[in-house]
Order: structure tokens, then C-alpha cells, then sequence
């Protein structure tokens, strides 16, 4: 391999989704110059949002993917909540890009290849964990201790919260932290009234706003950086032109830009890290054009990764030398395991007596979340850790005659005036850390890029297992708890991946016999190289993670700067 031109950088970022675009912020205000490296197209905010506005009628199959196409090319990803004709360019082709499961263990690897990644089509749902979650492993046994404590890493919570937007309401709750945010969306009068009979029959069983990432009253800066408050359009995961959500392209990318300091690379896929055994130190980035299929190298002082939990690893696994044959700053042997999703595929569903009277306005860009109420201050002992709810009340439309029997005039009529209220919530549980649970390359198959295809074994085990029926049966009493008729609890276990929360492979901890990154994201191996995406959650915690990986990436870019100007790295 040759090197495309004599460039050393401060800093090679890979990956521009969620946690690479913190990175190349972070890094470029303080200073560096930063190589951007995304596998997938370029993707310019505003321009390439092919179906943002665009309503049904002018979609050739109104929104729905052809089902010979689906089967072809997209047998993993239409799964994805998200996935649609609308949306279906900011997902991956699965022939193209192929991955191996074990014999009865389904692995849902949902995956967007392009600049800005996964920032585009997530949720948005944004939450702190507490000391809760940082000292659970510790308390319980399971896994390793973080290196971390909520103290630790509140002020880069604050950071990330601040500069994104962060819309919620301030709620004193000890497992949920409180954090810099927006006006909060509002409950409608249905989900007041819900609120107040939850509540009233489980004091410790909370009905909140969901807490998300969108303008709700943008601040200076986000105005100059061309974001705007969120037009509740709801049609989010097609890319917003407001620049309302959070995403790398809208947001941390054109302030990394603005710098001066920013080098973007789009269409190179990394295939490993160099490695220099004399230094102890990574020195470069090895790459395959996703077209011509050229390889070269690009030099750095440092190496932030940051291409997805898996894709990190992956490029980890690849990056073999006599001193780490079984993988880069591979050391303890953890590297690829402790893989965790969360647990998924309880939604209870049930109709809201009354308010006939009332409809709900627009098309609000978030719903209500039920923060985990058990193994908070009492004991559960069915199983560890918890869950929490996600859902929200809505009143049915002409829609619900698809699956009601009719014909004619008056059933067409009936169609035309809304339906009753329903109200419908899904629950997130905590998969432990299990070492058993890992992912590793195929010694036979490579991919169009001469890359072997990771090979991924996970399982829920006892305890996820035990919190999937708590979630069901929780549900079930929540709902009938808050006065709901033809309470209904839909229970199919989702396989781990569909929650596309996939976390681990290469964790935080204090020792490096049993952890691969210390508590700045630092490789103990290498100390030039930091791993800020999910791959270095040392657990799951119950709430969503992104937020989390934001703050990480803000905290390690911070000290890796540092670092370097001081001249320990």
C-alpha cells in the first residue's frame, strides 16, 4: 500500500455518524487538523434529502418498497422501524454487504453507509444515565466495573446537551438525571389524564415527555450554524432541512467545517490501523476506495474510531500484527466480546375511554417515556437491572379500515370521522454484559472491499429473558392501572440488533487484563488510538445510548487533545 500524499495529521477520525462528527468538532475547535474518513457516499445536508416534504401520491408505491426488492436487497433492514421508500438511501444493502450469524442466533445489523451515518435515521430519544447504571456491574457482579461515575462525565453531558438541543422536562428523578434543556413538547389532555391515574396507583411509576433532540428554542449558535426549531412534520429519519433535529450533518459537522481545520474523505472504507511496534503507536489509517478499489494509507498523530459499534471492532479484529495477532490493543482478548443490545419486542397496547371531543394537534417529535421503576430503591427478584417504556396516545384514522372488515358507502363514511383513543407503549430492558456474546472475522469470506465479513454470536440469556416477561406483564398492569379498555400485550421477542443499540466489543474499565479502553476512551495498548462509539459501553443501562456516546466523545477528544499538546501521546 502506498500513501495517497505526505500529509501527516493531528487526527484521523473514522467515521462521521453520531460519535464521529463529536470527534472532528471537538478536535478541530481545539486546534488540529483532522482527516474525516466515511466509508459510505457523500451527503450534503439540505441538498440530498431526496423525499423530505414529499407526500404519498409522489412516491411511486406511496412509501412502500417493492416486495422482490425488500427480499433482494434489504432482508435485515426492513425491519428497522425506520425503513421505508422514503428512507430506504440512508440504509445498506445486505447483499452487498453480508455478515454471519450462528445457527439459531439472529443478529439484526441495521447499518447506514454515508456521511453522517445513523445521526440521520435514529430516533432521537436522548437520555443520562446515573450512578445507577455507572455502578451497577460493580454492585451486581456481572461484567466490569466502569471507570467512570455520572460526576465524571455530567459537565460533558451539559456540553453535548447544550450545543445539539436537547427538548425535556426537569423531573428530580435519581435514576434519570435531569439535564440543559429546551422548552419541553407537551402531553395533550389524554396523556395528562393518563398521567394522573398512573401515577396516583404507582407512585414510583413516572409518565414524562420524552426527552429528544430537537430545537425547540434554538440558541444563537445554532441559528448561525442554519438549524431551526422543529416544524413538527415528523418526518424525521428522511433528513430535515430546518436542521430542527440533531444530526452530524446538520449540526457538528458544519461547525467542525467552519474551523478550517476539516479534511472529509467520503468512499474510504477502512480495512485496519498501522501499527508501529517500536513507538507503541498507531500511525496511519489503511483504506480501500469503495469504487476503484485503490488502496492507500493516511497518517496520523492520533486515531479517533468511531464507525459504529461493530464496524469499529471489525477494523480492530483486522488490524493483526505479531505484537496483537488477535487483534489492535487487543491485550486482555476482550476485544469482540461483551456484545449487548437491549431487550425489545413488548408493546402494550389497549383504548382510552372518552374524550371524544378532542383531537390531537400536528405531529409532535417525540412521545411520552415511563423511566425504569424497578431495581430503583427496592430489590426485584426476578431478575437485574430494568426497562423502561416508550409510547405515547393517538387517536385512530381513516387507516384502521385496514384491517376492519367493510364495504361501501357507510363504511367509507365511518372511515372519514376519527376513531377512539389508543394508547400503545414498548419497552427497553437491560442486556448484562456476557462475554459469550461476541463477534469475530471470517477466516474464509471477504467482502467486495477484500475485507473479512465479521462473524456475530448473541443471545439473550435468563435475565433478558425474565425482564421481557416483567415488561409484558408491567405493561399490561400500567395500562389497565390507567383506566384503558381491550388492553392487549403484543410479546415477540426481538433479536438482538433490531433495537439498534448494539453496544460493547470493546469496553471501558480499570484493568487491562480485563478491558480494552480506560476511562479517557484510550486504548490501553496504544495510546494514540480512542474508541468513542458504542463499542465502549461497558453496559447497556436500560435507557437509549446515543446521548451517552455523544458525551464520551466530547469528554475523550478533550483529554486526547491534551494529551498531545503536552506531548504524553
Amino acid at each position: 500500500m502506498t500513501s495517497d500524499d505526505n500529509t501527516v495529521f493531528d487526527a484521523i477520525v473514522v467515521g462521521s455518524g453520531m460519535s464521529g462528527g463529536w470527534a472532528a468538532k471537538e478536535l478541530t475547535e481545539r486546534g488540529l487538523k483532522v482527516l474525516l474518513l466515511e466509508r459510505g457516499r457523500n451527503v450534503t445536508h439540505r441538498v440530498d434529502y431526496p423525499t423530505d416534504g414529499k407526500p404519498p401520491w409522489e412516491m411511486p408505491y406511496g412509501g412502500q418498497v417493492p416486495e422482490a426488492e425488500v427480499a433482494r436487497d434489504y432482508p435485515v433492514q426492513k425491519d428497522c422501524y425506520a425503513f421505508s421508500d422514503y428512507t430506504k438511501h440512508f440504509f445498506v444493502n445486505d447483499r452487498e454487504n453480508p455478515y454471519e450469524t450462528t445457527t439459531g442466533n439472529p443478529f439484526a445489523w441495521i447499518r447506514g453507509y454515508h456521511l453522517g451515518g445513523r445521526s440521520l435515521t435514529w430516533h432521537r430519544q436522548s437520555y443520562r444515565l446515573s450512578d445507577l447504571d455507572f455502578e451497577a456491574n460493580s454492585r451486581d457482579g456481572h461484567g466490569v466495573d466502569w471507570p467512570i461515575r455520572y460526576s465524571d462525565i455530567a459537565p460533558w453531558y451539559d456540553h453535548v446537551e447544550t450545543f445539539a438541543g436537547i427538548s425535556g422536562s426537569r423531573e428530580n428523578l435519581p435514576q434519570l438525571p435531569d439535564g440543559k434543556f429546551q422548552p419541553p413538547f407537551q402531553l395533550h389532555c389524554v396523556e395528562r389524564a393518563m398521567k394522573k391515574k398512573l401515577e396516583a396507583a404507582f407512585p414510583d411509576r413516572r409518565l414524562i415527555i420524552g426527552r429528544t433532540a430537537h430545537l425547540t428554542a434554538p440558541t444563537a449558535e445554532q441559528t448561525a450554524l442554519g438549524r431551526a426549531r422543529c416544524m413538527n412534520r415528523l418526518e424525521c429519519q428522511r433528513g430535515c432541512r430546518f436542521g430542527a433535529y440533531f444530526s452530524s450533518l446538520s449540526a457538528t459537522l458544519p461547525a467542525a467545517n467552519r474551523t478550517g481545520n476539516l479534511t472529509t474523505v467520503t468512499d474510504a472504507v477502512v480495512d485496519s490501523l498501522v501499527y508501529d511496534a517500536g513507538s507503541e503507536r498507531v500511525t496511519g489509517v489503511q483504506v480501500v476506495d469503495a469504487h476503484t478499489l485503490e488502496r492507500r494509507t493516511h497518517r496520523g498523530r492520533l486515531v479517533f474510531l468511531c464507525a459504529s459499534t461493530l464496524a469499529s471492532t471489525q477494523i480492530l479484529l483486522n488490524s493483526r500484527s505479531e505484537q496483537f495477532p488477535n487483534g489492535l490493543a487487543n491485550g486482555s482478548g476482550m476485544l469482540g466480546r461483551n456484545l449487548m443490545d437491549h431487550v425489545g419486542g413488548v408493546r402494550a397496547t389497549g383504548t382510552v375511554p372518552g374524550f371524544e371531543d378532542t383531537y390531537e394537534k400536528g405531529r409532535r417529535a417525540t412521545d411520552l417515556y415511563v423511566p425504569r421503576f424497578r431495581n430503583v430503591d427496592e430489590r426485584d427478584e426476578r431478575f437485574l437491572r430494568g426497562f423502561g417504556f416508550q409510547g405515547g396516545a393517538y387517536r385512530d384514522d381513516w387507516r384502521r379500515g385496514t384491517g376492519t372488515a367493510g364495504i361501501g358507502e357507510a363504511f367509507k363514511e365511518q372511515l372519514q370521522k376519527p376513531g377512539p383513543w389508543r394508547f400503545g407503549m414498548s419497552g427497553f430492558g437491560e442486556m448484562l454484559p456476557d462475554a459469550r456474546n461476541r463477534v469475530w472475522l471470517d477466516s474464509k469470506r471477504k467482502d467486495r472491499w477484500g475485507i473479512p465479513i465479521l462473524h456475530i454470536e448473541c443471545k439473550l440469556r435468563d435475565n433478558e429473558m425474565a425482564i421481557f416477561d416483567a415488561m409484558a406483564s408491567d405493561g399490561k398492569e400500567t395500562l389497565e392501572a390507567a383506566g384503558l379498555t381491550d388492553v392487549n400485550v403484543a410479546s415477540n421477542i426481538a433479536p438482538p440488533g433490531l433495537m439498534i443499540h448494539e453496544m460493547g466489543t470493546a469496553r471501558m474499565g480499570h484493568d487491562p487484563g480485563t478491558s480494552v479502553l480506560n476511562k479517557f476512551n484510550q486504548a490501553h495498548d496504544v495510546s494514540n488510538l480512542f474508541v468513542t462509539d458504542g463499542a465502549a459501553m461497558t453496559s447497556s443501562a436500560c435507557q437509549n445510548p446515543s446521548l451517552t456516546y455523544m458525551a464520551l466523545t466530547a469528554r475523550a477528544a478533550a483529554a486526547a487533545a491534551d494529551m498531545l499538546k503536552e506531548g504524553r501521546i
